[in-house]
C-alpha cells in the first residue's frame, strides 16, 4: 500500500485527483487514528480518509507515466461490444466501474458511452456520466503527464475523430 506524504497527489475513487493537505491525528472512541486530509483538486471538496483504510476505500497514487499509453489504447479501441441493455442497467454497470477508482475502468466507461452516443441519444444520467468520466480522465492524465488539461482533452478528441 502506498504511504502518502503532505503535498502528494492521490486519486480518490469517483472524485478524482486530490492533494494530501495534511496528516491529522484524532482520537475516536478512545483510539488514536491517523487521517489523510484531502482536497479534491477539481471541486475543492475536503475528505478525511483513515490512513489504515486508505487502500480499502481505493485511495491510490496517480497513474505512473509507464501506464499512460495503456489508457490511450483503451480509449482508441474500436472493437468494443456496445451493450444493448436498458439505459438504467447500463448506467449501474458503468457506475460500478467508476466507483472502482481505476483509470482503466473509467476509460472504458468513457469510450463505451462516447461510441454509444454516435448511435443513439444518451439519457440525462448517461450524458452526466460521460462528462464525469471525461473529467476524471483529463484531470488524472494532465497530472500524470505534467501537462495542461486542454492538451489532454485535445489528445483524447483526436482519438475519437
Amino acid at each position: 500500500m502506498a504511504e502518502f506524504q503532505v503535498g502528494d497527489n492521490a486519486v480518490y475513487p469517483a472524485q478524482g485527483v486530490a492533494e494530501v493537505l495534511r496528516i491529522e491525528v484524532r482520537e475516536i472512541a478512545g483510539r488514536t487514528q491517523r487521517f489523510y486530509a484531502l482536497r479534491v483538486v477539481d471541486t475543492d471538496m475536503r475528505i478525511l480518509v483513515p490512513v489504515e483504510k486508505a487502500e480499502q476505500v481505493g485511495l491510490r497514487p496517480v497513474l505512473p507515466a509507464n501506464q499512460i499509453r495503456e489508457v490511450y489504447d483503451i480509449l482508441k479501441d474500436k472493437d468494443t461490444y456496445v451493450d444493448k441493455q436498458t439505459w438504467n442497467r447500463r448506467y449501474r454497470g458503468f457506475m460500478e466501474k467508476i466507483k472502482t477508482g481505476s483509470l482503466f475502468e473509467v476509460a472504458e466507461v468513457f469510450r463505451d458511452l462516447y461510441r454509444l452516443k454516435s448511435t443513439k441519444t444518451l439519457s440525462f444520467g448517461e450524458r452526466r456520466m460521460l462528462d464525469t468520466a471525461k473529467n476524471l480522465i483529463v484531470k488524472e492524465l494532465s497530472v500524470a503527464k505534467r501537462t495542461t488539461e486542454t492538451k489532454v482533452e485535445q489528445e483524447i478528441e483526436k482519438l475519437f475523430a
